[in-house]
């Protein structure tokens, strides 16, 4: 299982070097604030959907080794949202504090999608073992709030979008499904 995980930990981390190798080779387009922007944001929802997903892979394959990775993926989603928040704040908005409260208050899409990386830190601060034990039940509960999180990352990329919503729509559909998975095997159990 260590392999499996070394192998996942590292095959995550290919987007970073990716952009690195774009940024070193003056490959980030025109707007490269722009480009850096859209390219975090849309590995932090591939990222979700990626730990959304574990849960029914484990279901249909019955095997357990998608659960002992769910955590790990979902570490990676906080990083990649950090990370494009980060370069929200640190490229587009040069530090200037007063300009991201404004947005926050303007802006629908980056109120959600603010509102749902402030909801990751929660789960970030209690996914390690330590902390799953302390928590017991309350634990599970919290870490249900992915649901909320998915349909604001969802909501965000859809109003960020003004012209081709194709892309976000596939994304939201992929979401949907994920969750209403969840839903119908909720009502059987």
């Amino acid at each position: 299982m260590k392999i499996i995980k070394v192998i996942v930990f590292i095959f995550l981390l290919v987007p970073i070097f990716i952009l690195v190798y774009f940024g070193f080779n003056d490959n980030l387009t025109a707007d490269p604030v722009e480009y850096i922007l859209h390219y975090t944001g849309l590995w932090s929802i591939r990222m979700l959907m990626l730990t959304l997903a574990m849960t029914p892979l484990k279901n249909i394959t019955k095997q357990f080794v998608f659960l002992r990775l769910r955590r790990m993926i979902g570490l990676y989603v906080f990083f990649y949202v950090s990370l494009h928040l980060l370069v929200y704040i640190w490229l587009d908005l040069g530090f200037e504090f007063s300009h991201l409260w404004k947005d926050i208050l303007e802006r629908p899409y980056i109120t959600v999608g603010f509102l749902a990386w402030l909801l990751l830190i929660p789960l970030a601060v209690t996914s390690n073992k330590k902390m799953i034990r302390k928590l017991g039940k309350k634990w599970k509960a919290l870490h249900k709030s992915v649901y909320v999180i998915t349909i604001l990352a969802c909501l965000h990329f859809i109003w960020l979008v003004k012209n081709d919503l194709l892309e976000p729509l596939i994304y939201a559909t992929f979401a949907f499904v994920l969750l209403f998975y969840r839903l119908i095997r909720f009502y059987r159990s």
